[in-house]
């Protein structure tokens, strides 16, 4: 199907009609000698306009009418017709800026259709001294913002968007406005700093300012309120100015967490133990950097019941809670009726007294797949099918457009790529190509299907059977695909890798190769690592980047895993995130920058988590 541009979201129908579609319903212009043809609206059919210009003595007026039959064959789907149209007047169009402007931009919008998106922004580009009418520019700047969200590249996008606001009347303006600021949500608070001083556009900077600040300050309200003070002085007629965005208010009006009592709840003995203490550590160890007497941090036992250690919680004077662990212990923990949660542990044959009734804010160290949504519950797991979506982001980021999955035929592998491709339908409206592998031979056999080499050998065979003299040939792989991602555990990588390499055909430029942290390869074997050349990672940034505190934990604890050291990270940050989650849910853009990722709140209190990337090169992994 063809790309339509769709704006539908951020600009009103009727401004959208009226510039873009040509759906309004103005009657055509009756054509005199004195007639002024209108290019702003498409009212009749391309056959009808083309019977108009053949007709049309008047230079600028003909020019017109073929421009508006071009803009006609766009939106009934007929970008050849549109194409040769506008090349018909290309060598002799009337210099009017208005005419000249609308001939670039519909060969843009064909450019959209037949090539790529890139190929339309370079032909997009108006000279900034035409004298042109607003719904000129308003078409103009919509159409650069939709092409750059097309190629995902949010900054560029906000620029166009708040240089379009000013073509529109407040009503509308007020929707582009809420666009902007959605889009500026996802980016890092590094990014923003390196375009928060552009001079040629002080509303573009503007948003681009407000948006640090929120990010920045969103912890301390007492600090976000007054750097927005500062803020709006500075900036008294951005559009932000009179009316912040809906959810910058709301998390001025959020207090933090500031809890003296914290809880945590964990399987401190049973099987689950060795697991928890891992969690255990990174806890203390961040309790100890912070070294604030002030608070208190007290450990309660799931082993014997989620619900009794809660409650001793309870007693105890929690005003935070983290934790559980396990799954099994958050659903007994959500299935706690409202009167169990009020009252206090006491021994089966006592009375039950309320202790209260107020809800304590909890941060579980996991996830369910049905839970209800609480303002004060929230979600932090190590979700392998969150970093698949991580990973769809990623590649989709980096420019693929046919990703090939190899995936290992269990129960997480299947998880994770029905994830990846969830999440790659979204970004691109294509599912993604996806083969399970099973292990020894099998796992060959697949990737040599995927590839298509077992078709291309069976090709060759036939050839050579019917062929005299014999002739040589070599097997040739797909050139479709664009990337590899490979959803494997480590043992796996070290065959899966190899296979894939030698199965590329020398006609074939290799495609970049990505996988997960399932994959990463324990240990700092040289001479494993250098089979791993060229590869791409996702890990926390923690194990990415080794830094003194890796080191540390590398002496303390030589023989823990890859998996442990994500697990005591993870509790790390759970302390940090404590003073920080109220305002993290109130501002979805708000993300904090931790140790296992860049960390954000959904609305539902799930924490989404955003991996680092590395690439083995030389034998060694360097962060990217």
């Amino acid at each position: 199907m063809l790309k339509r541009l769709n704006t539908t979201k951020f600009i009103s129908c009727a401004i959208l009609s009226a510039v873009l579609f040509g759906c309004g319903t103005t009657s055509a212009p009756v054509k005199t000698e004195k007639t002024e043809v209108s290019l702003a609206s498409v009212t009749q059919a391309s056959s009808q306009y083309l019977a108009l210009a053949a007709n049309e003595k008047n230079k600028q007026n003909r020019d017109k009418y073929v421009l508006l039959a071009a803009h006609a064959f766009i939106n009934e789907g007929n970008a050849s017709a549109a194409d040769k149209a506008l090349k018909s007047i290309a060598q002799d169009l009337s210099q009017e800026p208005e005419i000249l402007a609308e001939h670039i931009y519909l060969s843009a919008r064909v450019l959209e259709m037949v090539s790529t998106y890139d190929h339309a922004l370079r032909e997009l580009n108006y000279p900034s001294n035409w004298s042109l009418p607003n719904w000129q520019w308003v078409s103009y700047y919509q159409f650069k913002a939709h092409l750059y969200q097309s190629i995902n590249q949010p900054i560029d996008e906000v620029r166009q968007l708040s240089l379009l606001s000013k073509y529109l009347p407040a009503s509308q303006a007020v929707e582009v406005n809420d666009k902007i600021w959605g889009s500026l949500q996802p980016i890092s608070e590094q990014t923003l700093l390196n375009f928060k001083d552009d001079t040629a556009n002080p509303i573009f900077a503007g948003w681009i300012q407000l948006a640090y600040i929120a990010k920045h300050y969103a912890v301390d309200p007492n600090d976000l309120v007054r750097h927005l003070g500062s803020w709006q002085q500075l900036n008294p007629r951005h559009p932000a100015a009179a009316k912040l965005p809906t959810d910058l208010e709301k998390a001025l009006n959020t207090q933090p967490y500031q809890p003296k009592n914290i809880a945590v709840l964990l399987p401190l003995t049973g099987p689950r133990a060795t697991i928890a203490n891992t969690v255990k550590q990174g806890i203390i160890a961040n309790y100890m950097a912070k070294g604030d007497d002030d608070i208190a941090l007290n450990f309660f036992d799931t082993a014997t019941g989620a619900q009794a250690a809660y409650q001793q919680a309870v007693t105890a004077g929690a005003e935070f809670i983290i934790g559980p662990l396990l799954q099994s212990e958050v659903e007994q923990l959500q299935n706690m009726t409202p009167t169990a949660e009020a009252v206090s542990p006491v021994t089966p044959t006592a009375a039950v007294t309320p202790v209260t009734s107020k809800t304590i804010p909890q941060l579980y160290l996991n996830h369910i797949d049905t839970f209800t949504a609480d303002p004060d519950k929230f979600f932090f797991a190590l979700s392998p099918t969150d970093e698949a979506i991580d990973a769809a982001q990623r590649l989709y980021n980096d420019g693929i457009k046919q990703p090939l999955l190899l995936v290992s035929n269990d129960a997480i592998g299947r998880r994770m790529a029905e994830s990846f491709n969830g999440a790659w339908q979204t970004l691109t409206n294509n599912a993604a190509e996806i083969h399970y592998y099973d292990g020894g031979d099998k796992m060959k056999v697949t990737v040599q299907k995927s590839l298509g080499v077992i078709d291309s050998k069976e090709r060759i065979a036939r050839i050579k059977a019917i062929l005299t003299p014999k002739i040589e040939a070599d097997f040739r792989s797909r050139r479709d695909i664009d990337a590899i991602y490979m959803i494997s555990a480590s043992k796996d990588l070290a065959l899966l890798k190899p296979f894939i390499d030698v199965n590329f055909s020398v006609f074939a430029e290799p495609v970049p190769l990505y996988t997960t942290s399932r994959s990463r390869v324990e240990g700092n074997d040289r001479e494993t690592a250098n089979e791993l050349n060229n590869l791409t990672i996702s890990d926390i940034p923690w194990l990415i980047t080794p830094n003194t505190e890796t080191r540390m934990v590398n002496e303390l604890w030589p023989n823990w895993s890859n998996g442990r050291k994500r697990l005591y990270i993870m509790g790390y940050d759970a302390l940090d995130l404590v003073g920080k989650l109220a305002q993290m849910r109130a501002l979805p853009g708000y993300q904090f920058t931790g140790r296992s990722g860049m960390l954000s709140v959904q609305p539902d209190g799930t924490l989404n988590r955003q991996l680092s990337w590395g690439r083995y090169q030389r034998g060694n992994l360097r962060p990217l």
